[in-house]
């Protein structure tokens, strides 16, 4: 059974396989992982099960990741809320984008 203490990761990815490694990665090293595959259910999320930190992957469909992160820092119930771009996009320029909208940290995918 899943553990009620257990800090609870939102990961947001749009592909399904990536998904589904970053989850059992995450998992067996004892986080609670909900997952969205696009913004607005991340959105979502975020205000129903408030997460510990967000996974948030920036080439989203729809709204992409450095939107998801301007929302979340411009509402007070989420300004705080730790969030790591997960990504594939590499380049200086993008890990500045990623801090300018709001992010704390930037991963580059593969990982």
């Amino acid at each position: 059974p899943p553990d009620p203490t257990a800090p609870v990761v939102l990961l947001v990815e749009d592909n399904h396989d990536t998904r589904v490694i970053f989850g059992i990665v995450l998992r067996r090293a004892g986080y609670a992982v909900v997952e969205a595959h696009d913004g607005e259910q991340a959105l979502a999320l975020v205000r129903e099960r408030r997460p510990d930190v967000v996974l948030l992957d920036i080439a989203l469909p729809g709204m992409d990741g450095w939107e998801v992160a301007r929302r979340l820092r411009a509402d007070a119930r989420t300004a705080d809320l730790p969030i790591v771009a997960l990504t594939a996009h590499a380049l200086p320029a993008h890990r500045e984008r990623s801090h300018l909208a709001g992010c704390d940290g930037h991963l580059t995918k593969p990982i």
